[in-house]
């Protein structure tokens, strides 16, 4: 009877882990098209007016850095859950 007691905890955890790499993948695909609607209005908006728009270049800036954060995670880079499970990454 030595079994070890952290072994279906670890079971149970990589397949929790498994869940949130899905839905964050699934994520991950719709920020990529998010991101090119940003980059396309902000074109539009550099072509319009000669300077691109800074509230829209703060947001995208955020949206690069949660990205990054998802492809972490996926990656099995870093353990910590993107947001919505954590604070929005600051745009700087």
């Amino acid at each position: 009877m030595n079994q070890r007691s952290d072994t279906p905890t670890a079971k149970r955890n990589i397949w929790l882990r498994g869940v949130f790499m899905v839905l964050m993948a699934m994520i991950f695909h719709l920020c990529g098209t998010l991101l090119f609607l940003v980059a396309l209005i902000q074109f539009v908006i550099t072509l319009l007016t000669d300077a691109p728009n800074v509230r829209l270049l703060a947001f995208g800036r955020g949206l690069g850095n949660y990205i990054r954060q998802i492809a972490n995670f996926l990656s099995f880079a870093c353990e910590d859950l993107p947001f919505p499970f954590s604070d929005w990454p600051s745009p700087d």
